[in-house]
């Protein structure tokens, strides 16, 4: 039996591909900034250590994402468009299981030449193969927009 929640929606390609940029610039900087510390000399030198410069470059970003994930259901983007990651059937915040499936998910669509990003703009619940590899969906509430109201224009008599 399912259950519809009339005032959430899905959130689709667009605004996904929007918080990903911004995450994507987030992480940039910051894992740049950590590496210019541990290693700004050796890397004007042209040396770039190994496994340190791997776990900085790859390990934080991706542990990062998960616990945020985890922890609020969305990375800085997600929360920029309002959106949270949530697990498909129950619509609570995904089990840890399910964050690292999704972002092993993520090299998954990746490798594939993105398609595995593109079919959010094809799935009916907009879900990424990302997504559905764990289980996953990524909503947002329905906007809700105030009405519009304007003050009459002057020399008109006001009511």
């Amino acid at each position: 039996m399912s259950q519809e929640s009339p005032e959430l929606e899905y959130v689709g390609f667009w605004p996904r591909l929007g918080a990903s940029l911004v995450d994507g610039v987030l992480m940039f900087i910051i894992t740049m900034v950590l590496i210019a510390i541990f290693f700004g000399e050796a890397m004007e030198e042209g040396y770039v250590p190994g496994l340190t410069y791997l776990v900085l470059s790859y390990g934080l970003p991706a542990l990062t994402i998960i616990l945020l994930w985890f922890k609020f259901g969305a990375t800085p983007g997600k929360m920029a468009v309002k959106a949270i990651v949530v697990d498909a059937r129950t619509g609570a915040t995904p089990g840890l299981g399910q964050c690292i499936v999704r972002y092993v998910g993520y090299i998954a669509s990746t490798l594939t030449l993105g398609i595995g990003y593109l079919w959010i703009a094809i799935d009916a619940r907009k879900q990424g193969w990302h997504d559905k590899m764990a289980g996953t969906v990524v909503v947002r509430r329905k906007a809700d927009p105030a009405p519009v109201q304007f003050d009459k224009p002057h020399g008109e008599a006001r009511g």
